[in-house]
């Protein structure tokens, strides 16, 4: 049986040009997926909104200088489209549906994932971070926050089942492993 959430995927920063457009803000690394044209979304704004309680669909997803921009059913034009700056966009997923490609995972479903090293737990993984260069996992440990690019290299294993994942991170990153 699987179990559903509420994920956060954007956010509508503002309008764009004169024909209901947004800005977006995205918080999901899949936005082909989340925003296929027709996919309904949730809104997430203040109760005193116009909009609360209702949901908007996807009319269209397109790139202006590598930023999204979003085009909704629902606003047709400038002045639609600023009523509804600063809302969240939420879809409900199934928490433990894996993403179509290989070796692919959800932010929701690593945080939280043990990290082990050399068979000893060091951690836990408390966000993923997408930077320019690569993702990385933040993972907590006793001494701090440690960033690790989110390489097959240093993060060979990813287990949800068992709710781990190891890693082999270059020397000086971690504290060093005492001898056995």
């Amino acid at each position: 049986m699987s179990s559903k959430t509420t994920l956060r995927v954007g956010r509508l920063v503002k309008a764009h040009g004169l024909k209901g457009a947004f800005k977006l803000e995205l918080y999901t690394d899949s936005p082909d997926e989340r925003f296929k044209p027709g996919a309904v979304l949730d809104l997430q704004v203040p109760d005193t909104s116009p909009w609360f309680g209702k949901t908007v669909t996807v009319k269209e997803l397109r790139y202006y200088n590598q930023s999204p921009v979003l085009f909704l059913n629902e606003a047709e034009d400038r002045d639609a489209a600023d009523t509804l700056v600063k809302a969240i966009l939420l879809v409900n997923a199934d928490v433990e549906a894996l993403p179509a490609e290989p070796d692919a995972w959800y932010d929701h479903q690593l945080v939280g994932l043990r990290v082990l090293r050399g068979g000893v737990e060091v951690g836990k993984v408390i966000r993923v971070d997408h930077l320019p260069a690569q993702d990385c996992l933040a993972i907590e440990t006793a001494t701090g926050e440690v960033l690790l690019p989110f390489l097959k290299i240093f993060v060979p294993t990813v287990d949800i089942t068992k709710g781990e994942v190891t890693i082999t991170p270059p020397g000086g990153l971690f504290e060093e492993l005492p001898e056995n």
